[in-house]
């Protein structure tokens, strides 16, 4: 099967090849590889994932998708110097996945989308695969099918720069392929050098308890991993759900400010997430710090900085690791750099700090607007708790009707005081309230900021995590 870099566009993506595949490759054996790169695209394991793919699939209603298009992606110009006639004939010779209209101007697919099943657990993840090369992804095809059929090979890529990180998730066709693979004995090798190989499972497991994540965290950071960004059956099933409400009150949605961009926050079964690709990746705006910072508190750090800061920094960092990070709200010019350096010397303590690899940095955003996202929702189905009858204000609730403190007719006369004192919100400020969030602010003593997001505590004993 074609093979995918991951979260690439079409463009990024290379056809499958034999093994023993050279440049004096026959006719046959060129034409079969054309076709194969082609189905790759409006595959099952593909189409659905690629948001440009799937754009021009759903662009109307006969699913026709431009010929044109489709050969101008990378990895099929070396096709195209046989001409449009030749890729056409290629098609409806070979493929029972696709057909080409009369005009042999567009292609489609002969079947329904399916959704994959399974995806995440038929993958597995493998490093130690050196630097990039031309042929890189041709050869790690030709690896991996030695264990049996495959999918997919993504070559992980650093978001911002594409370099390879050396290391590959691997969808194959079936469970046992992966358990052979992960179970080979001896282990599989690269060049000589033994692999680090696991299910993309246990890499999500390891990932988790390398950063310390536990609850809502962990499963936000896993959901990340697994979701591969863009997902065309989520996004359908998100618009049945609003057509088929039409008889109910419309719900305003979650706006999440963050890094001077508004988020919008998806809600499934009560947990709030972001799209990783809505994230905004603002380079320089992060730090990290190193030395004897064990037992280093979150205040020690934060307060030197709230003079200098509007807001003060997001902190990750988990007890007894000697490392942390800080995450700021906007890009860090040289002297807010020396400014923190400076005024974050805690006694007895040495800190050395750095600014994170681009894709650390990239990585750490993304989860911090995913906790972000997670905590206000998390509020939002607090208040929504309260607001019923029996809750604080409520029939039968403090201060509500035959209630406890302040029954009767003083808390009539109490509500009209402060009602005399307080200008009402116009119909349009209260709905902006109400659909608009700000990332929480992590001072243990701001408390509201902007939306009623109250301060942010850790979600674990070991974990101390605050967000700005």
């Amino acid at each position: 099967m074609a093979t995918a870099v991951e979260d690439a566009s079409p463009q990024e993506i290379v056809p499958s090849v034999s093994e023993d595949a050279t440049m004096d490759e026959s006719e046959e054996a060129k034409t079969e590889r054309a076709v194969k790169q082609v189905e790759f695209y409006f595959a099952d394991s593909n189409l659905p994932f690629d948001k440009f793919m799937w754009g021009l699939h759903s662009a109307n209603d006969e699913h026709w998708v431009p010929l044109e298009t489709v050969t101008s992606f990378k990895r099929m110009k070396e096709f195209q110097t046989f001409g449009k006639d030749w890729i056409v004939s290629a098609i409806r010779k070979l493929s029972t996945l696709l057909e080409v209209d009369e005009t042999a101007t567009n292609v489609r697919r002969t079947t329904e989308v399916q959704e994959p099943k399974g995806q995440h657990e038929r993958s597995v993840y493998a490093k130690g695969f050196g630097p990039d090369a031309p042929d890189l992804q041709k050869k790690l095809e030709a690896f991996f099918s030695k264990f049996g059929n495959i999918n997919a090979v993504r070559m992980r890529r650093v978001d911002k720069s594409k370099e390879f990180k050396g290391s590959v998730f691997v969808e194959f066709t079936d469970f046992e392929t992966v358990d052979k693979f992960v179970n080979a004995d001896p282990k599989p090798t690269w060049e000589g050098k033994e692999l680090l190989v696991m299910t993309k499972e246990a890499y999500c497991e390891m990932k988790i308890k390398e950063k310390g994540l536990t609850g809502k965290s962990a499963a936000v950071r896993k959901d990340t991993i697994a979701k591969r960004g863009f997902n065309a059956f989520r996004e359908m099933a998100k618009d049945k759900g609003t057509s088929s409400s039409s008889t109910k009150a419309e719900k305003p949605g979650i706006k999440l400010d963050f890094m001077g961009s508004k988020i919008t926050v998806q809600v499934e079964d009560g947990v709030g997430s972001i799209n990783k690709e809505d994230v905004p990746f603002v380079q320089g705006a992060t730090l990290k710090f190193e030395g004897d910072v064990g037992d280093v508190s979150f205040n020690q750090i934060k307060d030197p900085l709230r003079d200098r800061f509007e807001r003060v920094p997001y902190i990750q960092h988990n007890r007894g690791d000697s490392w942390g990070l800080l995450g700021f709200d906007k890009k860090l010019e040289k002297e807010d750099i020396q400014f923190v350096e400076e005024s974050c010397k805690i006694e007895g303590k040495t800190i050395k700090w750095s600014v994170p690899p681009e894709d650390e940095e990239h990585e750490f955003q993304i989860n911090r607007a995913n906790f972000a996202a997670s905590r206000v929702v998390s509020i939002s189905n607090s208040k929504s708790n309260r607001g019923g009858r029996g809750g604080r204000g409520g029939r039968g609730g403090r201060g509500g009707r035959g209630g406890g403190r302040g029954g009767g007719r003083d808390w009539k006369q109490k509500d009209k005081e402060k009602a005399a004192d307080k200008k009402p919100l116009s119909g349009e400020q209260a709905g902006e309230k109400r659909k608009r969030a700000v990332e929480p602010d992590g001072g243990p003593d701001t408390g509201v900021r902007g939306a009623a997001v109250p301060l942010v505590r850790s979600t674990s004993k070991k974990a101390k995590t605050e967000e700005s």
